[in-house]
């Protein structure tokens, strides 16, 4: 048997370890939330995508239980054969409406969601206008579809070919690549960006790509991942941030950050795109059906927001003391109002090490976050992405300020 490939990886990942790019994986010892616990030691969580605090709310765990007692743990099934229950139908209706769409169609997680959306509904003769830092899930279900591409600067929404400075290779606007594929005779036309682009946590022009939309017939698609639940007014979404309810064509989300943290997710459209995916989506078909527990507590979770904005308002507040304080302590941080908050460590020579020692000195002063280095961000922008929660009282929030001065002071960062 060949061992050539062993020894290559072995070496790679030795070569990863002296670059301080090589991805340790920390263990936690408790359940998700706030607090939690790391080698016996209670420490802050401020780098999960519990945004509003309920991976280990009291409501929802209840309603895990319930989901288990009632319909068992597993439906050892897909969907279209022996496994699809009234409660599933009942979740795409209530996550359906509380996006303000049609109807939805349940995946095992969002990355099968996206992986599904394209290939079914574009061929050939159409085109996909795809954001040049949307998630690697969108850029892989893409490349399932045979659908012709063009990638736009990243929220760039002019008319314009020219050379990006990060990259230094050409780069076009949004409508620069609608203008080509409607000359190039293209029959659908798809644009496709993250709702929130979740390494920087800004938002993306929903108003202005609607507007290109409409003035180039084309669809509009988004990954609200990263916003379902706490963005916009009532925590609906980047849409009903953007002022654009009603002219989304798509949307795809997870209910496994502000929805309850554990898996699944769905895509969420017109009947018709939900009954085609229902026939045509190959994650869908092929895969198991979401599980009862998570089914009973995302119902839960939707429900508890439908009712109240409390957890979204607070996050909010927890953000913008959280950023304010750091900006004036004089980190360099990406500016925004999402709960997402990158400390960036661009100005360093040897930035990726800079990032995980400052990481890991923050772990030893009881804060718990992750630098973040190549390939998940581009080379030259290690950052540490500070996430905050409405878990987070401001107790925590001062300690995680505190302890930011306190290691930024000892590496003569600030």
């Amino acid at each position: 048997m060949s061992r050539k490939i062993f020894d290559f990886l072995a070496k790679e990942l030795t070569n990863l370890e002296s670059q301080k790019l090589y991805k340790h994986e920390r263990i936690i010892e408790s359940p998700q939330g706030a607090e939690i616990t790391v080698k016996g030691q209670k420490v802050l969580n401020f780098c999960a995508n519990n945004y509003l605090g309920l991976s280990s709310h009291p409501v929802l765990i209840e309603a895990a239980h319930q989901g288990i007692d009632h319909r068992g743990f597993g439906l050892s099934s897909v969907r279209f054969i022996c496994g699809t229950q009234d409660r599933h139908k009942l979740l795409e209706k209530k996550i359906a409406e509380f996006v303000g769409l049609e109807d939805a169609i349940l995946f095992s997680s969002c990355f099968d969601a996206n992986g599904a959306v394209f290939e079914p509904l574009f061929t050939e003769e159409d085109a996909i206008i795809t954001d040049a830092l949307n998630h690697a899930s969108i850029i892989d279900g893409i490349r399932l579809a045979k659908a012709q591409r063009w990638i736009y600067k990243h929220n760039d929404m002019r008319d314009v070919e020219e050379e990006d400075a990060s990259t230094g290779k050409m780069a076009k606007g949004l409508e620069r690549c609608l203008k080509e594929a409607n000359a190039a005779g293209i029959r659908f036309k798809v644009i496709a960006t993250d709702g929130v682009f979740s390494m920087d946590g800004d938002i993306a022009n929903l108003k202005a790509i609607c507007d290109l939309a409409d003035k180039y017939d084309a669809l509009v698609m988004v990954d609200d991942s990263h916003a379902t639940g706490f963005i916009g007014k009532t925590g609906r979404g980047t849409h009903e941030y953007n002022d654009v309810m009603g002219r989304i064509d798509i949307i795809t989300t997870t209910f496994g950050k502000a929805l309850g943290g554990a898996s699944g997710g769905a895509v969420i459209s017109r009947k018709e795109v939900v009954e085609w995916l229902r026939n045509k989506g190959r994650p869908y078909l092929f895969s198991n059906t979401v599980a009862p527990a998570v089914v009973e507590a995302t119902i839960q979770a939707i429900d508890l927001l439908t009712s109240t904005t409390e957890l979204r308002d607070k996050l909010e507040n927890n953000t913008r003391i959280f950023r304010k304080a750091l900006t004036d302590a004089g980190f360099d941080i990406l500016p925004g109002e999402h709960p997402i908050t990158p400390i960036m460590f661009r100005k360093y020579e040897n930035s990726s090490k800079v990032a995980v020692d400052f990481a890991d000195k923050l772990l030893e002063n009881g804060i718990y976050v992750i630098a973040f280095s190549f390939p998940v961000v581009p080379k030259g922008k290690d950052r540490i992405r500070v996430q905050l929660s409405a878990a987070h009282e401001l107790e925590h929030i001062d300690k995680a300020i505190n302890a930011f001065i306190k290691v930024g002071k000892e590496m003569n960062l600030i």
